[in-house]
């Protein structure tokens, strides 16, 4: 097979759309759908300061390196969730990354937060993964805001985006559909989010991590197994497998066709003003999530 581009043999099939290139084509054509998810869905402007959600896996430091590469000011945030066996992995990664490119790098550590992830699971009982993503999107969304950061950029890719898709739909998950998108505004004591990776795969982001000797942690968190979201990727996999660019057709109908219908399901929290009196997170009740959170664990001693 040969590359699209130049005619050289190609090294990366695309099936979603037809085509092959060899490496330094692939790049171009990574580099370009990245690109165009920035200008398109008007992200952010090289003056802007951004805060880059780092895990150790291959999307988010894929998404620092290229947003480096580019030249925009961006610096990581890493939680350390204390998952024994993983965190300290995931950590050492983000931490070599870092060094290795002289780039920013801030670490938050849950033991010293008093919520470290195995902790809260043994002492509440509640669902590991929601607790988890409880606790990043908290620490991501206050650190930028605190530490004024113009934005927040995660490494969210096509197939995370059309699974939760596909499950907020199967549900009609109204208020969460309203989120759903590459960009979510900027709200009271909230900064602006962004996906720059939304146009590509994981198969896509994989092989641009290999060609770049991306050195990433590849291994999976012990509290992921049978987790939902992981059924919902693997139910939309099978059909793109069937019928090849189905999930870029699917999240781009969604965003043309259906979310512009969607701004009377706002979230209220969205629209909130009020703050938690102890962190000064936005919040409804009386105390934000993890502030009662960690009153939970306290009173469990």
């Amino acid at each position: 097979m040969k590359c699209r581009r130049c005619g050289k043999q190609a090294e990366i099939e695309l099936r979603s759309h037809h085509t092959a290139f060899c490496r330094d084509c692939f790049k171009l054509y990574f580099l370009r759908q990245v690109k165009r998810a920035i200008k398109e869905q008007h992200m952010f402007s090289p003056r802007e300061r951004i805060l880059v959600a780092v895990s150790g896996g291959k999307d988010s430091l894929t998404l620092w390196h290229i947003l480096l590469e580019l030249g925009y000011n961006a610096s990581g945030l890493f939680v350390d969730l204390k998952i024994g066996g993983f965190s300290e992995h995931a950590r050492e990664k983000v931490e070599k990354f870092a060094q290795k490119r002289d780039a920013k790098l801030i670490i938050v550590d849950l033991e010293k937060e008093g919520i470290p992830i195995p902790k809260v699971v043994k002492k509440t009982g509640k669902e590991p993964c929601a607790i988890c993503g409880q606790v990043k999107r908290y620490f991501f969304n206050r650190i930028a805001y605190e530490q004024k950061f113009h934005i927040l950029a995660t490494g969210h890719n096509l197939d995370d985006e059309t699974s939760r898709l596909l499950a907020n739909l199967l549900r009609w998950q109204m208020s969460y559909l309203v989120d759903q998108g590459p960009v979510l505004p900027p709200a009271y004591r909230l900064v602006k989010k962004v996906k720059p990776l939304y146009r590509l795969t994981e198969y896509e982001i994989a092989a641009y991590a290999f060609i770049n000797n991306i050195d990433y942690f590849a291994g999976k968190c012990p509290f992921s197994k049978g987790a939902t979201f992981l059924r919902y990727k693997h139910y939309i996999n099978q059909i793109e497998y069937e019928f090849p660019g189905t999930k870029l057709d699917f999240y781009q109908g969604f965003l043309k066709k259906m979310k512009p219908f969607l701004t009377p399901f706002q979230r209220e929290e969205t629209t909130s003003s009020q703050v938690c009196p102890r962190c000064g997170y936005p919040t409804l009740a009386p105390l934000c999530g993890i502030c009662r959170l960690k009153e939970e664990i306290e009173k469990a001693g």
